[in-house]
């Protein structure tokens, strides 16, 4: 029984290890509670990332209420605020993602895409 446990914990374990190597982009949403600009905003990412990054990223969502120091450390002034810590450069998003063009943008995908096309 205990080496059942040991195998599912590992086999768990080497799972989440693997999707993380696929995560491609780390990014990271700063809202302020569920207003309705911060409900909007998750809605707008999650959708982009799904349709254009498919399982290659990590989504972090974090509200400032709940964990302001992280905002204080990346200096987070406006709200909703996503930021792409991955892959380099960093840029930050300020708004409700509602213009996908200027997100795919922000997101270095709009050259990648048309890279693709040609």
């Amino acid at each position: 029984m205990m080496e059942e446990r040991f195998k599912e914990a590992s086999e768990s374990f080497e799972k989440a290890a693997q999707e993380r190597e696929l995560a491609d982009y780390v990014l990271k949403l700063y809202v302020s509670g569920a207003t309705p600009k911060s409900v909007q905003a998750i809605a707008n990412i999650k959708r982009i990332c799904e349709e254009h990054l498919e399982r290659r990223y990590e989504l972090e969502v974090i509200d400032i209420y709940q964990k302001p120091e992280m905002a204080k450390r990346d200096q987070i002034v406006a709200l909703p605020t996503l930021v792409k810590k991955l892959p380099e450069p960093l840029r930050r998003i300020i708004g409700d993602l509602s213009d996908t063009e200027r997100v795919l943008a922000g997101l270095d995908l709009v050259h990648k895409e048309e890279d693709e096309k040609t």
